[in-house]
């Protein structure tokens, strides 16, 4: 073995080493380095994106929020109060133009919230990968490797997967440690209720938990405890569906729009992925076609979106076949990458090939418990995106579970060299 590469070996383990001693040090360095990746991107932006506009629904309904107080208006034509979106996001950006005024300091406050957003993520999986099992120095690679991967902000993924990295180490925590008091359970509850307000497809994880909890623990008051949990949820959840049923005289939960969605993504026609689809123009999107606008106008939106929900399961039971291949196409979409953009689906099929391998390499040593936090989210979380239009944005709640899988991986070849 040569001098250089013993240098490099050392190097290596000295850099790791510094790293994971401090949470707060690995944390500080992912984070710098995730920011200062997005914000040259950033500098790259043209001005009229930057800028508080109406060209998207969580924007359109942000504006609204921001000039007239009203949580509305998310389509090409006025519609009044609408439920499409789940409320943090809007509100947040909302507040922000308002702090900030309409300008494009505002624009920039908005994006740099969003980034900030997505560097504290990949800041917290060295904390994560410890809590979870896989150890701090996959957590670090993990990071890194996030840190360099410069995606979309979107619309609150990187917020909602710092709640579901948190609501995970506290189910983790129950589960190894007792299951507390029930003012703990009470919080937890809270908190997984607030979560959904991010994004609603955390439900099924939350309740995936749950009942792992009820077949694990051996706690004699454990279905006291689910129970206070799931009032928790309840208390979380009621406000926002109470002005949803003032408002709309229905009862949903957080969203009103799966029907729209169910319909864009199974109909005559339709494509895996919602960006090929954009190209024909053809999923009927009240955002973009003014005849589905005026529809959402005269109909009011829930009773549309209930009229696209029937349309799409009418397709669905008359064209199984078809539903079962647009099913499958998603899945593979998923989790191999967007097939119809070569290059950025070798770059994610190649990090969870990586990621199965240290799946399969790591999960067998893994207490139980830590087991079930690691794949309950990858089993329950993209359920719903099975089902509508794929889009990559979809995947990037649960990356980080798939990178601290990749990051073991790597540790692993690294330590054997």
């Amino acid at each position: 073995m040569g001098v250089p590469e013993l240098s490099a070996r050392k190097g290596v383990r000295v850099a790791m080493d510094w790293m994971t001693r401090s949470p707060l040090r690995s944390f500080v360095f992912i984070f710098l380095l995730s920011l200062a990746v997005r914000g040259y991107f950033l500098t790259k932006v043209p001005h009229q994106y930057i800028l508080p506009h109406t060209r998207w629904e969580m924007e359109a309904v942000a504006f609204s929020l921001a000039q007239r107080g009203e949580f509305a208006d998310p389509y090409l034509l006025p519609t009044g109060a609408t439920a499409h979106l789940p409320p943090i996001m809007p509100a947040v950006l909302a507040l922000i133009w308002t702090l900030f005024g309409m300008g494009l300091t505002a624009g920039y406050a908005a994006w740099l919230f969003r980034i900030a957003t997505q560097a504290a993520m990949y800041g917290l999986l060295p904390w994560f990968a410890g809590k979870l099992g896989l150890g701090k120095p996959a957590g670090v690679l993990a990071g890194l490797a996030g840190a360099l991967w410069a995606e979309w902000p979107g619309h609150g993924e990187a917020l909602t997967a710092i709640a579901m990295g948190l609501l995970l180490v506290a189910f983790l925590r129950r589960w190894t440690m007792g299951l507390g008091t029930l003012s703990g359970s009470l919080l937890l509850g809270v908190a997984a209720g607030a979560a959904f307000h991010l994004q609603p497809a955390l439900l099924p994880l939350a309740l995936g938990c749950m009942a792992f909890e009820l077949w694990w623990s051996r706690h004699r008051r454990k279905w006291v405890r689910s129970a206070v949990m799931a009032l928790g949820v309840v208390l979380a959840c009621l406000p926002w569906g109470w002005r949803n049923y003032r408002t709309f005289d229905a009862v949903f939960f957080i969203r009103s729009n799966l029907g729209l969605e169910l319909r864009m993504g199974n109909h005559e026609g339709a494509a895996a992925a919602m960006e090929v689809m954009d190209v024909r123009q053809e999923h009927r999107h009240p955002r973009t076609h003014e005849a589905e606008a005026r529809a959402v106008q005269e109909l009011g939106e829930v009773a549309y979106m209930r009229r696209a929900g029937r349309e799409a399961l009418e397709w669905i039971k008359t064209h199984p076949a078809a539903f079962l291949s647009l099913t499958a196409q998603r899945v593979a979409h998923f989790w191999v990458g967007p097939l119809y953009d070569p290059l950025p689906a070798s770059a994610v099929s190649l990090l969870t090939v990586l990621a199965l391998v240290g799946a399969i390499r790591f999960l067998p040593v893994l207490a139980i418990p830590q087991r079930a936090a690691l794949l309950i989210p990858l089993a329950t979380y993209p359920l719903i995106y099975y089902i509508v239009a794929y889009m990559p944005r979809y995947r990037v709640p649960l990356n980080w579970i798939v990178l601290m899988f990749a990051g073991a991986e790597v540790w692993h070849w690294i330590r054997q060299r």
